[in-house]
């Protein structure tokens, strides 16, 4: 599992205020060697960054600039830096979907057990936070407070649900992307899939003497069923140990944590509405700028200054893959800041009221690009790596590809 770009849990607003100055805030302060030291520490130098990252507040381009420009730096960063390596991983992630479009949906290859072998739900004592394994409830209960989890926390959670709870891994990263503040398709549910051992060469496993390594004391998790060794938890995870599966979620926490209800609309007093009946007319003859929830920095400054920005939250999209209402709220926070007027339509309401207009520009982007190339004309996102057009089928072979020739950091600007 692979982005390691996430902050240490702290709240949705109050550490990560929804604004693209404090996106770039957050950048000024990240410290490239206390980073690659500590990333895997679960109160380390993480960037935070992740969910600017993901709602198009900023660009892995504006990162690296930002990173190498910054008065952190204490010395040249190498293409193999940790912090550059991670920014790969976000780009292979998008490259992956670019060629297998909803292909990472399904499981890319056979993992440890037949994919009929898991629960296709759920089980309510995890979605709860009552499985009684410390690190597994904390991890839940973080995620539903704070929209945001430590990159390894996450791998420990995708990694009991579906080694130690037989649960497929779409379930849970069903689950997992929806309360995401940076939830993104493909690199929630490739690293799902990592985990998995569907989109890996073998399962990953975790055990209570990697959290006491890694994780403050209220995760710690010994006397559970994760504290055993690497060989017994790979017999449960490739089925040659029935008996854990049944038994792993304890009695021990018998208080439940709800999880937070999904809304697949915007909260009416965000004041985000449908195009009003004079919509088509006010657009007649216009450039019009559409920015959606993961482009929300500020339109390009060469549009004509009659353009109109208009907000958009695509009614098919939200339908299929609901939000929590504390990620509406951060989201339309940005949104409004760049686009007052911000509509929730779906796409033949959308085709209407764009029918005059002279000419419809947004960027392009696969969690709503489907929907909008047909009716605007999209930029391509920038990219930071140089575009890889064979498809890769894992990560060392993309890199490999992505950097060839390269060895700082600062050519790939």
């Amino acid at each position: 599992m692979a982005d390691l770009l996430t902050g240490v849990p702290l709240g949705w607003t109050d550490a990560l205020p929804p604004n693209r100055s404090a996106a770039l805030a957050r950048l000024a302060r990240v410290r490239p060697a206390a980073y690659a030291r500590t990333r895997n520490h679960l109160d380390g130098a993480v960037t935070g960054l992740s969910p600017y990252l993901t709602q198009g507040l900023l660009t892995l381009r504006e990162v690296l600039a930002g990173v190498l420009a910054g008065e952190q730096l204490r010395e040249p960063l190498t293409v193999q830096h940790k912090l550059v390596f991670e920014l790969g991983w976000r780009e292979f992630f998008r490259h992956a979907w670019g060629h297998l479009g909803d292909g990472i949906l399904t499981s890319l290859h056979p993992g440890p057990l037949p994919d009929a072998a898991y629960a296709d739900e759920l089980p309510a004592d995890i979605r709860e936070a009552r499985t009684g394994v410390p690190v597994i409830d904390e991890a839940v209960r973080t995620l539903y407070a704070t929209g945001t989890l430590h990159n390894h926390a996450r791998m420990w959670l995708a990694s009991y649900v579906v080694h130690l709870r037989h649960v497929h891994w779409r379930a849970g990263a069903d689950w997992t992307v929806a309360h995401l503040l940076d939830g993104d398709l493909a690199s929630n549910h490739l690293s799902w899939q990592w985990v998995a051992g569907t989109g890996s060469h073998k399962p990953y496993l975790f055990n209570a003497e990697n959290v006491a390594r890694y994780a403050p004391a209220p995760w710690h998790s010994p006397g559970t069923v994760i504290d055993q060794s690497y060989e017994a938890l790979d017999r449960i995870a490739r089925g040659a140990d029935d008996s854990t599966p049944a038994t792993a979620a304890s009695t021990g926490a018998s208080t439940a944590t709800p999880e937070p209800p999904l809304r697949s609309s915007p909260p009416t007093e965000l004041g985000v509405h449908a195009p009003d009946p004079s919509a088509t007319e006010r657009l007649r003859g216009r450039e019009v700028w559409l920015v959606h929830p993961w482009a929300l920095r500020a339109p390009p400054a060469d549009l004509p200054e009659s353009t109109l920005v208009i907000g958009l939250y695509l009614r098919e999209r939200h339908e299929a893959w609901p939000w929590p209402e504390a990620r509406w709220r951060w989201v339309d926070a940005a949104m409004a800041a760049v686009a007052p007027e911000r509509w929730f339509v779906d796409a033949a309401g959308l085709a209407a009221a764009l029918t005059g207009a002279a000419r419809v520009r947004s960027v392009d982007d696969p969690h709503i690009g489907r929907w909008l190339q047909r009716l605007a004309v999209l930029e391509a996102a920038p990219t930071l790596f140089p575009v890889v057009e064979r498809h890769c089928q894992s990560f060392s072979q993309w890199w490999t590809r992505a950097t060839r020739g390269l060895q700082q950091a600062e050519e790939l600007l």
